[in-house]
């Protein structure tokens, strides 16, 4: 259906735009017990207005993580607290945490199903994703599908319809008793709630945060005192905290308001230059939104897409399959290696 130049990497979009309807599908449901999950009516009960939001107080634990984040990460400006060995930490984490984790983890494998792997790759992406603070992948996931699925309307969670701020962070932080999350799960992520080793993550989220920051605090203590350990800890847990949030939360916000529309969509989606690159070719929203489940997001040669890059790398090592690009298709629509 789609035609795409191996050379280039290019999607030619006139011709992607007569993809079927399944290819506009946000996940594979095909393993999903549709009497698992609420209607979405049910679900819609949940919906609330702005001013609604806060009805039920703040997410105190939330704001204060967050709060405590961003108050720790100023420490980089300290030339005090700055040391090589913390800046390189930051910089390999960053890309795990940020590229490995979120967009290849839980974004384009986990949330939209844009190729399949071996479970063991799937549960160490989400553990590795659920180390860049965003929460656990039930969390990351659910949220997500829901807001493809009222993308700039009532119901998206972020949408800046709301105001650039409120897509940008302030959705986090109004309070949410346990039955609307058990509503979201079981409506978005119900593949989750099935999997032992991604309810493990979810309840064990903070504890791993936790114990990465003793961890750099104890080694950098040994190896060069308390300066030394101070470094780690800021440059290590604070700071690359505080970006990979950040660079992830412009998706949300920036790429839904600024920049340019390859598809006509249902909602504001753009792509922008700049979030394509720092967020490893998360930037091309528009041409995201227009394809949910499709691997690659860069549709043109000048859109940059690394996270894509790495799942071609994947599949010629024989750790992906059955890359959703609709480049290639049998007659009855599955996609063919």
């Amino acid at each position: 259906m789609a035609t795409v130049s191996e050379e280039e990497n290019t999607v030619d979009t006139a011709t992607l735009n007569d993809a079927t309807v399944e290819d506009h599908e946000i996940w594979d449901r095909s393993n999903i017990n549709e009497s698992d999950t609420l209607t979405t009516e049910e679900e819609l009960s949940w919906v609330r207005t702005y001013a609604e939001r806060y009805e039920k107080g703040v997410s105190w634990p939330i704001v204060l993580w967050i709060g405590l984040l961003h108050l720790g990460a100023i420490g980089a400006l300290f030339p005090y607290l700055f040391s090589w060995t913390g800046v390189a930490i930051f910089v390999v984490l960053y890309f795990l945490n940020g590229c490995i984790g979120i967009t290849l983890g839980f974004h384009r494998l986990l949330t939209h199903n844009g190729f399949k792997t071996y479970p063991w790759v799937k549960h160490a992406f989400a553990f590795i994703g659920g180390l860049a603070g965003e929460g656990s992948a039930l969390d990351w996931v659910a949220m997500h599908r829901k807001h493809h699925a009222h993308s700039d309307q009532e119901g998206d969670p972020h949408s800046p319809h709301e105001g650039g701020w409120w897509a940008h962070m302030m959705w986090l932080f109004p309070q949410r008793v346990p039955e609307e999350h058990q509503a979201l799960y079981k409506r978005w992520a119900p593949d989750f709630l099935k999997d032992p080793v991604m309810m493990f993550f979810h309840k064990t989220f903070i504890v791993w945060h936790v114990l990465m920051g003793v961890a750099f605090a104890a080694i950098g203590y040994y190896f060069g005192g308390f300066q030394f350990a101070a470094s780690l800890v800021i440059w290590g847990m604070f700071f690359r905290l505080t970006a990979v949030l950040h660079n992830t939360w412009l998706v949300n916000s920036a790429t839904h308001i600024w920049g340019y529309r390859n598809y006509e969509t249902t909602d504001k989606s753009t792509n922008l230059w700049w979030v394509g690159l720092m967020a490893f070719g998360e930037g091309w929203h528009n041409n995201h939104h227009a394809y949910p489940r499709m691997a690659m997001h860069g549709h043109k040669w000048w859109e940059i897409d690394i996270t894509y890059n790495i799942i071609r790398l994947m599949k010629v090592c024989g750790l992906a399959w059955d890359v959703v690009d609709y480049k290639k298709k049998s007659a009855d629509g599955s996609v063919i290696d």
